[in-house]
């Protein structure tokens, strides 16, 4: 008995079809179809790849081309899916508007190598990983949102009630900790869209270890003392000259070495942080004393996934504190033997810039004297829309609060007297760019303030007046919201 024939090696260029938006195949040449078969566009590919295939149909059916994207042809040969490459062209006619081109795809059979079905399995599922990232950024930025927003009404009130400085410490403590998550956040989405990573600036060392000293506090004194040990904390911070770094990556590397050190210390120990300058550099020592490192941990602790944790530890860690530290032109020294704990001592270079100043946020959240605007805050999330308008109120604006763009749309028809409107981006049945341009088109004079957790939204400007990223701080949304009023305002 003859095995059953498998697909043809078709050359690359007799594979062709073309298709209308809505992935009807309108025509195709006989090699696609030996290869694809009768039963529709993609009747051979699994439900994941047609899927994917589609949705670069449609795009290009709206003017973009998509090229060298691979996918899986089912075999019932026994001898597994075949690869196909293949690449997605508009036909821009000028009778046609954009998104409803027909599609030309073409490409090539390919031979695969024996691994082809697992990488390809795996790209795919790095792919609807990054997606399913991206869609969790959006839920946790309006998560922080919510967090650093009744942080901010929290201090006011704790500030009018006149609470000790404990109170007021562990706010700044509880906000640092929901920015940093912030920014953690943004670096996510900044490697999803393979955008550059935010600028660096003149960071002070002992002020970045004084708050790491206070955002571990519960790993280094709460934790221990519940296990029935002691840990001592020493910290010798003495002020030294700026470096320049991102403040969120410096801080990621000091907590992760006080967080090791404080494993290091299983039975209770001394957890030192100290920062000293040298000719021109800038020193940072984390040390415990702890278990210690032979020689042979020692020259590999920077090895990705080598730990001594076992199960408890990714190998992760210093390998990534090692990149961050190289990224900002500094090296990590290393000072250990067992039994005798461990010193990493961090070395940065000068940088020419000084620190930009703290922002006073005691005094920032006082109500302004500026007189308050008449604004309308749109968002779908009850959470962010709430405390967005609570905000804004305290520092003395009116603010209606609707659910969404078309009821956004209709409180305008009913009362448009307003300076500004304030919207999040992403919402349901109508997103917050389609509501400012309807907005533009019904209330010309009116400015739309865009909210947003994506890292690459920008203001048009013919819709959208400015953008504010979330999480925000109230200084930089009423700063904007006055300016966009004042700039275009009526």
């Amino acid at each position: 008995m003859e095995p059953a024939p498998s697909l043809p090696f078709v050359a690359p260029e007799l594979l062709t079809a073309l298709a209308d938006p809505s992935g009807l195949r309108l025509d195709c040449n006989e090699a696609w179809r030996e290869v694809f078969g009768d039963d529709g566009l993609w009747g051979r590919l699994p439900l994941e790849d047609a899927r994917f295939a589609q949705e670069h149909a449609v795009e290009a059916s709206r003017g973009g081309s998509v090229t060298n994207e691979v996918f899986l042809i089912e075999r019932s040969t026994g001898e597994g899916p075949l690869p196909v490459l293949l690449h997605f062209q508009p036909i821009r006619l000028p009778t046609i508007e954009s998104g409803r081109y027909p599609v030309s795809i073409h490409g090539e059979v390919m031979r695969e190598p024996a691994s082809w079905a697992a990488e390809q399995t795996r790209r795919r599922r790095m792919e609807m990983l990054g997606r399913m990232s991206m869609g969790i950024a959006h839920d946790f930025n309006n998560l922080l949102t919510a967090v650093l927003g009744h942080a901010e009404l929290l201090r006011s009130d704790l500030l009018r009630l006149g609470a000790g400085r404990d109170a007021q410490d562990h706010l700044r403590s509880l906000e640092q900790a929901a920015g940093d998550g912030a920014s953690l956040v943004r670096k996510i989405q900044q490697y999803i869209r393979n955008e550059k990573q935010e600028r660096a600036e003149a960071v002070a060392l002992h002020g970045i270890a004084e708050e790491v000293l206070t955002l571990t506090r519960p790993y280094w004194y709460n934790e221990p003392r519940r296990r029935g040990i002691a840990i001592q904390v020493q910290s010798t911070l003495r002020p030294v000259p700026a470096i320049l770094g991102t403040p969120t990556e410096l801080r990621e590397v000091l907590v992760n070495l006080v967080l090791n050190a404080v494993q290091a210390m299983p039975a209770g120990g001394t957890l030192s942080i100290a920062t000293s300058r040298r000719a021109r550099a800038c020193v940072v020592e984390v040390g415990d004393t702890g278990v210690g490192m032979t020689e042979s941990v020692q020259r590999r602790v920077f090895e990705p996934l080598f730990t001594t944790k076992g199960s408890g530890g990714s190998g992760m860690g210093l390998t990534m504190s090692q990149g961050i530290v190289q990224e900002h032109n500094g090296r990590i020294e290393i000072e250990s033997a067992p039994g005798r704990g461990t010193l990493f001592r961090l070395v940065f270079p000068f940088s020419t810039g000084t620190p930009a100043p703290e922002t006073a946020r005691e005094t920032a959240l006082k109500p302004s004297t500026a007189p308050g605007l008449r604004l309308l805050v749109v968002d779908d999330e009850p959470m962010v829309r709430t405390v967005t308008s609570k905000l804004l109120r305290l520092r003395g604006h009116t603010v209606r609060e609707v659910d969404g763009g078309p009821a956004a749309l209709t409180a305008l028809a009913e009362d448009a007297d307003l300076d500004a409107v304030v919207t999040d981006l992403s919402m349901p049945d109508m997103s917050g760019r389609e509501l400012a341009a309807a907005i533009r088109q019904r209330f010309p004079g009116l400015p739309v303030l865009l909210l947003t957790g994506d890292t690459d939204a920008e203001a048009d400007g013919a819709d959208v007046s400015a953008v504010v990223k979330k999480p925000f701080q109230l200084d930089v949304l009423d700063a904007a919201v006055r300016e966009v009023a004042e700039r275009e305002g009526a």
